[in-house]
């Protein structure tokens, strides 16, 4: 059976098999990679080059636990949008949000403000000056098959690139947990009350765990949308989390975006 989860990590370790005897080791979480010294000539290369700078990892600590996601920068002071889901039990529950920029810079971050309905919220480093806010595009100008990249920290491996296509606009998710497995593309206990997804992009672009909050850029390297949501087919996963099947939903970043201005002057 299907299921539809939020893709945010609950800080599993990526695990691999070393040798014939089961041996296995933890990578740990890892430093934004350096890429290539050379100028890059792909235009997906160039539009991952474009967006990496203003894509954070967000590390968020409670008595519950540690989470990960991702997060993108949208003013030069520090300001962060992000998924609610993300760092929501740090608001509820006393804990402590990090923020890591693309030069592994890591500063402590407040929670400003958050859509549960939307999915969206703000947060905001201080201390920080200078840093590259995102190039915003639209999603109107999006047709089914053009190119799009996803960037984030699926497993907390910090400027991870995934590339796909769009696979359809305009989606309506239903994450609310108030229909049946078999009335929806699939949903489990990380259904959230009050959470629909709204003209959601669906794309086969890789989305996992630590995705959520990150950007879908365009071939231009302009966001498009908010890395929300992933359809797994309820199968294993390290840490029985749900994995990447090419089936990923990100949130229009014309609505995220308009919601974050809002939250940022509340």
């Amino acid at each position: 059976m299907g299921a539809l989860v939020l893709a945010a990590s609950g800080g599993a370790a990526l695990a691999l098999a070393l040798d014939d005897d089961g041996g296995k080791a933890t990578v740990p979480a890892a430093p934004s990679p350096s890429g290539a010294r050379s100028t890059p000539t792909q235009p997906l290369a160039k539009a991952a080059a474009a967006i990496r700078p203003s894509v954070v990892s967000i590390t968020v600590a409670t008595s519950s636990g540690t989470e990960v996601g991702s997060g993108l920068i949208v003013a030069a002071d520090g300001t962060i949008m992000t998924s609610n889901h993300v760092v929501e039990d740090a608001a509820e529950q006393g804990g402590t949000i990090s923020v890591t920029f693309d030069n592994d810079r890591t500063r402590m971050a407040r929670f400003l403000g958050g859509s549960v309905a939307a999915d969206i919220a703000v947060v905001k480093t201080d201390g920080v000056f200078g840093v590259r806010p995102a190039a915003l595009g639209s999603a109107d100008s999006l047709h089914v098959g053009d190119a799009v990249v996803a960037v984030g920290s699926p497993l907390g491996l910090r400027g991870s690139v995934s590339t796909g296509v769009v696979s359809a606009l305009h989606r309506d998710i239903d994450m609310s947990g108030d229909k049946s497995p078999e009335e929806l593309p699939g949903q489990d206990e990380s259904a959230q009350p009050g959470l629909s997804l709204k003209d959601a992009i669906q794309t086969d672009a890789a989305i996992n765990p630590g995705n959520s909050g990150g950007p879908l850029a365009d071939s231009q390297g302009r966001v498009v949308g908010i890395a929300t949501a992933i359809a797994t087919t309820g199968g294993g996963y390290i840490g029985q989390q749900p994995g990447s099947i090419g089936i990923g939903f990100a949130t229009p970043i014309d609505n995220a975006f308009h919601i974050a201005q809002g939250l940022m002057n509340e």
